[in-house]
């Protein structure tokens, strides 16, 4: 069995924070969120990582990310290209807008060759995470279906006092197993407990805090690639009709495809960590204090790349 590879999904510049938002440090020494992603991931026994970048952003990202972790870990780089789509289909001029999180992951077709797990640049996932997933990774293969894990947080772990958020709320199974995502684009804290709004905040709905909801943590065989590559046409042929500017293919809407014919299933394994992320500026000092407080609790030592 192949060694899982960590693929990280840094093409996306984080456009309501501005600026390349994954190279901003998090603590005193200059790490990043990834840092502690990486640090967790070579823990676990990742061995490998792909970073998928904008090509524009590649001279500052190997600066300030890439030729650090070349020291601790086998990199390489794959870029996400809006012109990189299916013959036959053009970009619609004017577009700036990347295809989405499942074209940013087809990006690393060629140097994936076996399982892999996906995270976001700019979340917080913490040291259980990581273990889980590889665990999960190294011990199961397609069968008769596609094999593949997410990690899930409790929604209370990953809602900011600065503003709303987006969540892919899980629907399981008796299994664990995900039935289907719900995507709320308006989370918040509301009176004491949490709610989304599907109408720009003229109503709202109350969620349970404990809810496992996705945060872009996946595990995957390399099947996966093979069916995002297959169904992108279908995805465009549609999407350029409706919303030819802003239409985006997603990692969940592949899954939830496979789900749907019964072809994939998808364990969840529970984090019972709390999530950091920079959504608003604001967020950004509880990041800092949280991060303190870990490596004062000892789960990463004060220098974190000191004794590698």
């Amino acid at each position: 069995m192949k060694k899982p590879v960590l693929v990280i999904m840094a093409a996306g510049m984080g456009s309501r924070y501005g600026g390349l938002k994954q190279i901003d440090p998090v603590d005193k020494e200059g790490h990043i969120i990834m840092d502690f992603s990486i640090f967790d991931a070579k823990r676990a026994g990742f061995e490998k990582v792909v970073f998928i970048i904008k090509k524009e952003n590649e001279a500052d990202f190997k600066e300030a990310v890439g030729k650090r972790m070349e020291e601790i870990m086998d990199v390489s780089y794959v870029f996400q290209d809006l012109h990189n789509i299916p013959e036959g289909f053009e970009v619609p001029e004017g577009r700036v807008k990347p295809w989405g999180t499942a074209h940013a992951v087809l990006s690393a077709i060629d140097e994936v060759d076996g399982p892999f797990a996906v995270i976001n640049a700019d979340d917080y996932y913490g040291r259980h995470a990581f273990e889980v997933i590889y665990d999960y990774l190294t011990t199961h293969e397609d069968d008769e279906k596609y094999r593949y894990t997410m990690v899930g947080y409790r929604l209370k772990n990953t809602v900011t006092d600065n503003g709303h958020v987006a969540r892919g709320i899980c629907e399981l199974n008796e299994d664990k197993q995900l039935v289907a995502i719900n995507e709320r684009t308006r989370i918040e804290k509301r009176d004491g407990g949490i709610a989304y709004s599907e109408d720009d905040g003229k109503t709202w709905v109350s969620v349970d805090p404990d809810t496992l909801v996705s945060m872009n943590m996946w595990g995957f065989t390399r099947s996966i690639l093979d069916e995002i590559k297959a169904g992108f046409p279908a995805f465009l042929e549609k999407g350029l009709k409706e919303n030819p500017m802003k239409c985006e293919y997603f990692l969940p809407a592949v899954v939830s495809k496979l789900l749907g014919e019964d072809r994939a299933t998808v364990r969840v394994l529970e984090s019972e960590d709390k999530w950091y992320g920079v959504t608003y500026k604001e967020d950004k000092p509880v990041v800092v204090a949280a991060i303190q407080a870990l490596k004062d609790a000892g789960v990463y030592p004060q220098k974190l790349w000191e004794d590698k």
